[in-house]
Parts: C-alpha cells; sequence; structure tokens
C-alpha cells in the first residue's frame, strides 16, 4: 500500500498528490494522511471518481483515506494514448485582474488565488496564456506566493503576458519576476486568437 503523507497542504495538493501517485505509479492501494476534513472528503471522491473503494480513519488529530483498486477498474483496459497530433487543443487564455478571489475576507481570497493559480497546470497543453493586470500583476512580483509556480509555467513555455500600464500604476515594474511586460494591444490580439478566455 502505497503512504501519502499530505499534511500541512492546503487543497487542492492532496488531491493532485494522490492523483499523481494513482496515475504515474498504477499504486492499486494508496493511504492518504490529511489533517483537514474537507481533504479528507476531496480525496475520497477523487478516488472513487478513479475506481477505488474508500474506508475513512480518524487518528488523533488527522484524517486518513484508505483506498483499494476495486475488481472492475483492475480488469478495466487503459485506452491507448492518442497521439498528440492527432488531437486537435483548444487554446484556453486565463486572465487575472486580481490577486484574490471573491469579495468578504481577503486572506480567503489570496489562499483561494494561490490555490487557482497552482491547480491551472491540470489543464495541460490546452492553458495558452496566462495574463495579469490590474492587481494581478502582485502576483508576478517579488514576493509572491506563485512567484516559483509562475516560474515554472513560463519554463515549460506557457506564455505569460503582464500589463506593463498596471505595473507602472503601482510603482512594481522593477520588481517583476516573471512574464512579459505587456500592452493592452497585445493582449487584445491574444483574446482575438484565443477559442477560450476565463476571466478572474
Amino acid at each position: 500500500m502505497k503512504e501519502i503523507d499530505a499534511r500541512g497542504l492546503s487543497c487542492p495538493a492532496p488531491v493532485l498528490q494522490t492523483k499523481a501517485v494513482v496515475e504515474q505509479e498504477k499504486a492499486d492501494a494508496v493511504r492518504v494522511v490529511v489533517d483537514t476534513a474537507a481533504s479528507q472528503q476531496n480525496v475520497k471522491r477523487f478516488l472513487e471518481s478513479q475506481g477505488f473503494e474508500t474506508a475513512l480513519e480518524k487518528q488523533g488529530g488527522d484524517y486518513v483515506v484508505v483506498g483499494k483498486c476495486t475488481a472492475a477498474r483492475q480488469k478495466k483496459e487503459t485506452p491507448k494514448p492518442q497521439s498528440e497530433g492527432n488531437i486537435e487543443l483548444k487554446k484556453i487564455m486565463v486572465m487575472c485582474a486580481t490577486d484574490r478571489i471573491g469579495f468578504g475576507d481577503e486572506e480567503l481570497g489570496l489562499k483561494l488565488m494561490v490555490n487557482f493559480i497552482r491547480t491551472l497546470k491540470e489543464m495541460g497543453p490546452e492553458l495558452w496564456r496566462l495574463v495579469f493586470v490590474n492587481n494581478g500583476v502582485k502576483l508576478t512580483i517579488d514576493g509572491s506566493e506563485v512567484l516559483a509556480d509562475l516560474e515554472e509555467f513560463e519554463e515549460t513555455g506557457l506564455c505569460i503576458l503582464v500589463c506593463g500600464t498596471c505595473l507602472d500604476h503601482f510603482n512594481l515594474l522593477e520588481r517583476k519576476q516573471v512574464g512579459e511586460t505587456t500592452n493592452m494591444l497585445d493582449i487584445v490580439t491574444a483574446m482575438q486568437l484565443a477559442d477560450k478566455v476565463i476571466s478572474i
């Protein structure tokens, strides 16, 4: 049984860690330890969606999910992967106009945005452009909680556009650490070329 210690990780990291073990290591049985009931439920739902039977445990302050591969899943044939040349990938542009999601609690809003950025990699190669405008440019400067994530995106070839006017407005031009400083024309052109635009 594969043991996964996801304590101290905020949502959706425990699910992503479990997903990686199930998909990459082809584990038939996993035991995932988390430190919140919400994470326990999220991991449980993911495992069940993958054909695992699950059991929940509570050990002290920790929450445990035990998942075992069902006979149906074991017998299921793995579909042959299609070559990328035969798949028409969508070009999705994500535009972040804020450094936090929603209104109300500022700390919660920032945490949600951090989780959103970190989960974007699940879009795979369809994530085509990541654009930061207005308050969103603060995510691209030194000290940003997602700077390492954005640098990783850029290393994989993702084009990150950062509004120069916005950086200027906040006096952050010299502090930008990732992405290409751009203008509204480039942003609008990217919107025209994209198959889908998601705005946050």
